[in-house]
C-alpha cells in the first residue's frame, strides 16, 4: 500500500494517528479505520491464497510469495523503497526493507495490516453462508473454543488447512490431515 499523507483531510490524519498493530485492535476499530486507510492509500493490492495452495507450498513460502506479488502489483515509483513486515522477500523485484514487528512500528505497515485483516474478516463472514455450522461469522477462522467444538462436531471445511499444526488440532486428534 502506498500512502499520500499530504492529500489527507484533517479528520483522516487524526484517525490514522490511531494506527498500531492491528492484532491488538478490536475488529470494530479495524473496520472503522478501513475506509480511512483506503482514502489515504494511493494504491492498494490484496493477494489471496487458498487453503489447498498453502497446504501444497507451506504457509511461510506462500505468505512470502503473496507479499512479493502484492508489492509487484503496486508498482511503486522510481526510487521508492517499500516496507515489509518481518521478512525480506528474496527474488522480489521491488526494492523493499524488512521491518521486524513492523505493524507495531510503521504506520504504513499497520495500515496494510488493517486492510488485510478487514478483508479477511469480510471474506470469512461471507464464507459463513456457504459453510454453515462452523461459526465463521463469529470467530472468522481463528482458533476459539467454539471453532474447535465445531470442527470436533462436523469436521473440517474446504477452508481449513489440512497441514495446519496446532495444539487445538492435536487435541482434536486431527494432526496433519
Amino acid at each position: 500500500m502506498l500512502i499520500d499523507y499530504e492529500a489527507l483531510s484533517h479528520a483522516d490524519r487524526r484517525a490514522l494517528a490511531g494506527l498500531h498493530d492491528s492484532k491488538q485492535m478490536k475488529a470494530e476499530k479495524r473496520a472503522e479505520m478501513f475506509p480511512c486507510v483506503l482514502r489515504a492509500a494511493e494504491r492498494v493490492s490484496v493477494v489471496v491464497r487458498c487453503a489447498r495452495g498453502i497446504d501444497d507450498r507451506g504457509l511461510h513460502v506462500t505468505n512470502i510469495e503473496a507479499l512479493a506479488s502484492a508489492l509487484e502489483q503496486l508498482r511503486p515509483g522510481e526510487g521508492a523503497t517499500c516496507l515489509v513486515d518481518g521478512f525480506s522477500l528474496r527474488g522480489c523485484a521491488v526494492p523493499h526493507r524488512a521491518v521486524v514487528e513492523g505493524d507495531g512500528t510503521s504506520a504504513a505497515i499497520a495500515a496494510a495490516s488493517v486492510i488485510a485483516k478487514v478483508t479477511r474478516d469480510r471474506y470469512m463472514h461471507g464464507a459463513a453462508a456457504d459453510h454453515p455450522g462452523w461459526g465463521f461469522e463469529e470467530h472468522v477462522g481463528y482458533s476459539t473454543p467454539e471453532h474447535r467444538e465445531a470442527i470436533e462436531r462436523i469436521g473440517i471445511s474446504p477452508l481449513h488447512r489440512r497441514s495446519f499444526q496446532s495444539v487445538a488440532y492435536a487435541q482434536l486428534g486431527l494432526g496433519a490431515l
